[in-house]
């Protein structure tokens, strides 16, 4: 899959990368502040993601930023490195991490945020603009790698089901997240949607004969888009399965 470069410009300009890192490291924070105080069977039990207890959500989360450092290290070493060896490799890996205590899962998500801040730092003092590529195909501006973090640690909070809500979100970071996930969505074979957000924001997604319009703010948006609003806030929009 490519990602058209040219949203890519204009994403990376609207989201300066300073700021989105800014706002990274203050709701990794407010995750791991949540996450210090759920019990070991809190743990254990199901997040919002099908199948999926907190643990699977916590290790995803951990495993997803050591991806992250892994495809910098490339980048800064000049080798082809992908963030995952294989989708099994990487199932294997989070069902494995979900059997940890809580202060194992607590420590791992601490210490592999820390551990990409680090490499981003590093990435910061390299002159020019960088290309990382994510998985076979798939290319990304180096500076757009903050962002792509931060809807991982906002939308997974969410996952985790310890009263975080997309609706919380606040209104710039919210279009930020939302304009990264029009980037990156791929619409089912035969679906057209238009969004239409009160911010002024509109994208279409998918080729169709007819077009279902969805509105709204932009975190409402951005929670259809991802299968992350609420039983209350999805009751009159057409059902949307959550993307890992």
């Amino acid at each position: 899959m490519a990602w058209d470069l040219a949203r890519q410009e204009a994403l990376s300009t609207f989201a300066p990368v300073a700021e989105v890192r800014k706002i990274k490291l203050e709701a990794t924070q407010r995750l791991l502040g949540d996450t210090i105080s759920l019990s070991e069977r809190a743990w254990q039990e199901p997040g919002r993601l099908p199948g999926w207890t907190r643990a699977h959500v916590a290790t995803h989360l951990a495993r997803n930023a050591d991806a992250f450092v892994r495809a910098i290290d490339s980048v800064l070493t000049g080798r082809r490195g992908l963030m995952y060896d294989s989708d099994d490799d990487r199932e294997l890996a989070i069902e494995r991490g979900s059997e940890r205590s809580g202060l194992e899962l607590q420590i791992d998500l601490d210490t592999s945020a820390g551990n990409l801040s680090e490499r981003l730092d590093l990435l910061d003092s390299v002159p020019g603009r960088l290309t990382v590529e994510l998985s076979p195909g798939t290319f990304l501006r180096s500076d757009l790698l903050p962002l792509a973090r931060l809807y991982e640690v906002i939308i997974h909070h969410v996952d985790l089901d310890c009263g975080f809500e997309v609706s919380q979100i606040n209104p710039l970071t919210a279009r930020w997240l939302l304009e990264w996930s029009v980037l990156s969505y791929q619409a089912p074979y035969g679906m057209a949607v238009r969004l239409v957000s009160t911010s002024g924001f509109t994208a279409v997604l998918g080729a169709s004969n007819s077009e279902t319009v969805i509105s709204g703010p932009d975190a409402v948006l951005l929670g259809w888009l991802t299968g992350r609003l609420s039983a209350a806030e999805a009751l009159h929009l057409p059902a949307q399965p959550p993307l890992i």
